[in-house]
């Protein structure tokens, strides 16, 4: 097994670097501390085709491999959780509108999708409906040749500042074989937007409740067909996994460096603190579970461009690691520093309140465990996962 890269996907990592370090690095601080949400930045990833890294090329989409992506994700994040983060749920939702849009659908949303001109938010979670998707409980009614949706979706990354949703809605009966998808107009009349959450972490990214009360939407925006909504967000929840976990590697990846770097400097008692055993131990042990979740996540992204009939459960356990053991790093990272860690002139109390809620969403760690368990339990599922 050959775990180097190719050259391409070298060239993609530097690309990405370099724009991280000139857009995002410096700008990353300022962002957080304002609540900044830098739509300019991001529609300038556009040109780079960062925001359609793995979207269909035939509507101007790149069309990368997961693995190939997610080396861009991780360099993006090494600049900026938050803002790496929406770029790549804006990546999975112009994914799901270049894969099960129709030709018109596609030809009239990618483009702009794609460049930066429009940016999207996914909604799928409600204020009962979080990890029992299957359960959500916004309606969308056919009334001939459009849809009257109701509803009302929460934590939504980029809301009241996108111009695409992707719209997870009830068309049938209950459970997941009546929930369909839907491309839905930000500004469509009848969705109105709550307020921007004070959050924790990912301060540079708006996050809203929708509301949608009998907001037409045509019928030619369906996305596949009715009832295959359900399959549409697991399979984008997949990639999503990914995602958010190897934007989770990237973050741990800057506190490492910052941390090391720091040791090195920082003196006590005579000697620089990187000369004590218990730290040094502790850098050993953080760039290990740095590569690992690393590693596992290159391994999930294989899956899934292999269509592998595990790539479900290889996502779930990259997702439950990485997020796990990156949040542990950037806490050590942050320990090193003493009380400069706790500061907000240095980066690891930000990148610290920003990778808690990678533990949490695209589906908590906790059923990512059930996810798992559920595959493991199942008759010769242990060899299966081998």
């Amino acid at each position: 097994m050959d775990f180097s890269l190719t050259d391409d996907q070298i060239a993609f990592g530097q690309t990405a670097k370099q724009f991280a370090l000139k857009e995002l690095k410096p700008n990353a601080a300022e962002w957080d501390r304002n609540s900044h949400f830098p739509v300019d930045v991001i529609k300038k990833s556009g040109e780079l085709g960062f925001l359609g890294l793995y979207a269909n090329p035939e509507y101007d989409g790149l069309g990368l491999p997961r693995l190939d992506s997610a080396i861009v994700f991780e360099e993006l994040a090494w600049g900026d959780t938050s803002v790496a983060s929406y770029m790549s749920i804006h990546n999975m939702v112009t994914w799901m509108v270049g894969e099960f849009g129709s030709d018109a659908l596609c030809q009239k949303y990618m483009p702009n999708m794609v460049s930066g001109e429009w940016l999207g938010s996914y909604c799928l979670t409600e204020p009962n409906a979080g990890s029992d998707a299957g359960s959500l409980r916004t309606k969308a009614d056919k009334q001939g040749d459009y849809y009257l949706l109701t509803g009302e979706k929460t934590f939504i990354s980029g809301a009241g500042a996108t111009d695409v949703l992707v719209v997870m809605a009830r068309t049938g009966a209950s459970g997941p074989k009546g929930v369909s998808a839907f491309v839905v107009d930000a500004q469509s009349d009848g969705i109105e937007y709550g307020k921007n959450e004070h959050k924790m972490g990912w301060k540079a990214q708006p996050t809203r409740t929708i509301s949608f009360k009998d907001v037409k939407v045509p019928a030619v925006n369906l996305l596949g067909v009715e009832g295959q909504g359900f399959q549409i967000a697991m399979k984008g929840l997949d990639g999503g996994r990914i995602n958010i976990g190897i934007c989770a590697v990237g973050t741990a990846q800057a506190a490492l460096e910052t941390a090391t770097n720091y040791v090195k400097e920082r003196s006590q008692f005579g000697s620089p603190i990187a000369t004590l055993q218990s730290v040094q131990f502790k850098l050993a042990d953080m760039l290990t579970q740095t590569v690992a979740a690393r590693q596992m996540l290159y391994l999930a992204a294989n899956k899934v461009d292999k269509k592998d009939p595990q790539a479900s459960v290889y996502c779930a356990m990259a997702k439950r690691l990485s997020t796990d053991l990156c949040f542990d790093v950037a806490n050590e990272a942050l320990q090193l520093h003493g009380g400069y860690g706790y500061l907000n002139e240095y980066p690891l109390e930000r990148h610290v309140r920003d990778l808690r809620v990678h533990q949490i969403l695209e589906g908590t760690n906790e059923i990512m465990r059930v996810i798992i368990s559920r595959q493991l339990l199942q008759e010769d599922g242990l060899n299966q996962l081998r």
